[in-house]
């Protein structure tokens, strides 16, 4: 599997020139960095441009004005690419399918989004311990994880049940693709955490015309309200915002009749659009917090955490552009992502710093 993930982590570009922050001195500011940021839309909503941009500012304008240090990147979608392979290979030996009815529709059971939350929680803890995987029996592996997720979530596990025959010839094919999930996984854990920022992108939503709130296991206030409380305490959210009709537009745009799997160029199927992404419950959550700008996110038992989120508005497309080489970026595209990406991190910040202290 190849994958198209794109680091904050600095370049050298033009447009920091071009930008010139007033700021700037000889030496990196040692100014401290948000530790976790929720990377959050619909499909195709734009996270890979907006990463894109933000990598390619000067490193100490990206920790002054964004509080954003040296990106470690962790998504749920290597996950769910996978979820699809296994059915596909299970389908392949006769198998009944697991995780989806067919390629073109939604889970079977929509409590996967809480089994893929689950597996963040796991990366997460691996980014913080430096826990490596080792390549031996790269299939067994990631299927243990996803019965241990579901376990956690009082669900039925799917594969410790399965018959050795069924499981080697699982391994036989899907030990190549499995291998690479490691070889990514270990490539990205860094030798400390410090001065860094983990970027944790998924996507949730609900059906076309929900009603709020979004009945569970849909929705982000499911999925947050799982993440575990090392990433709760010390989080803020980047809300990549476009309307659902955008968002399907853009992903048609994107998918390629042979993609490879890759972030860039992965189409999610038009039922998925409509039942799991025809809206989403962002404005809602922030709407009935009580502290602007931010997500209350309640965990049993009797735990309260506030997430402060920053809206970047792309309603109106400021990231396409940012799919091309740096060098050829428009002054004015580029002008206009820093302001709408400047006014997202205004509220973010206020609420952070005064939730963990000013920065």
């Amino acid at each position: 599997m190849t994958s198209s993930r794109t680091s904050l982590s600095p370049i050298t570009s033009p447009i920091q020139i071009a930008l010139g922050p007033t700021f700037l001195s000889t030496t990196m500011s040692t100014k401290p960095v948000i530790p976790v940021i929720l990377l959050c839309a619909l499909p195709a909503s734009g996270k890979s441009e907006s990463r894109a941009f933000l990598k390619s500012l000067d490193p100490r304008d990206l920790r002054e004005n964004f509080c954003i240090g040296e990106n470690v990147q962790l998504d749920d979608y290597p996950y769910v690419h996978m979820m699809r392979q296994f059915d596909l290979a299970l389908e392949k030996l006769h198998q009944p399918r697991i995780f989806y009815k067919s390629d073109l529709e939604c889970f079977r059971d929509g409590f996967e989004w809480g089994t893929l939350i689950e597996l963040l929680n796991e990366d997460y803890q691996d980014l913080v311990t430096r826990k490596m995987t080792p390549l031996e029996h790269p299939t067994q592996w990631l299927m243990t994880r996803i019965d241990r997720a579901r376990c956690i979530l009082h669900l039925r596990p799917y594969f410790v049940g399965m018959t050795d025959e069924v499981k080697a010839g699982l391994a036989h094919e899907l030990d190549e693709e499995c291998a690479g999930v490691i070889r990514e996984k270990n490539a990205g854990i860094p030798d400390t955490l410090e001065g860094k920022t983990v970027v944790i992108e998924f996507a949730r939503g609900g059906p076309e015309g929900s009603n709020y709130p979004i009945a569970q296991p849909q929705g982000y206030q499911y999925s947050l309200s799982l993440l575990s409380r090392d990433i709760l305490s010390n989080a803020a959210m980047l809300y990549i915002w476009v309307t659902p009709e955008e968002s399907r537009r853009k992903n048609q745009a994107r998918a390629k009749p042979n993609g490879d799997g890759s972030i860039l160029f992965h189409g999610v199927p038009e039922k998925v659009m409509r039942d799991d992404y025809g809206c989403d419950d962002i404005d809602y959550l922030l709407r009935i917090s009580d502290r602007p700008n931010t997500l209350k996110v309640e965990v049993a038992p009797f735990h309260t955490y506030y997430v402060p989120v920053g809206r970047f508005d792309n309603r109106h497309d400021l990231t396409t552009f940012a799919r091309g080489d740096p060098k050829t970026w428009p002054q004015e595209a580029v002008t206009s992502i820093r302001g709408a990406m400047t006014a997202a991190f205004t509220g973010l910040l206020a609420q952070f710093h005064e939730l963990h202290g000013k920065h």
